[in-house]
């Protein structure tokens, strides 16, 4: 009886398996990268540094 049961249930679940099918698709795939790259420089000069650069603008 065991084996009735066991048969039936194989025969069931091949009977209601799916089948899955992948294609390819027709067009390429596209990807867009937009990006943005801003930088901000932030410096503070020390009071000693900004005279010396104020006195010999050459320098830099």
């Amino acid at each position: 009886m065991r084996r009735i049961t066991t048969l039936t249930l194989l025969i069931a679940t091949g009977a209601t398996g799916g089948c899955v099918n992948v294609t390819a698709p027709d067009k390429p795939i596209e990807i867009n990268l937009n990006i943005n790259v801003t930088q901000e420089v932030v410096y503070r000069l020390d009071n000693d540094a900004k005279s010396l650069i104020q006195q010999n603008p050459g320098i830099f």
